[in-house]
């Protein structure tokens, strides 16, 4: 079996869950929950209704140039 490593050439890192169960904010985490709030906010994106992965691709990058261009 691959390592992660080996097939997408990232990192992983694992979060060991906390004996007391508290909750604490994940910065990288963070950054990707509030990206999926942004992308569902996209009519067509709320289910993956497309017949190939390339189009689901391009959508998702065409609802983030949407988000850009309406910030300037």
């Amino acid at each position: 079996i691959k390592s992660v490593q080996e097939i997408l050439g990232c990192m992983l890192e694992i979060a060991k869950r906390n004996t007391l169960h508290t909750f604490t904010v994940i910065p990288k985490r963070w950054v990707i929950e509030r990206s999926f709030a942004w992308i569902e906010k996209c009519r067509r994106l709320w289910k993956n209704c497309e017949r190939k992965l390339h189009t689901s691709l391009n959508m998702v990058v065409l609802a983030f140039i949407v988000l850009l261009l309406k910030r300037f």
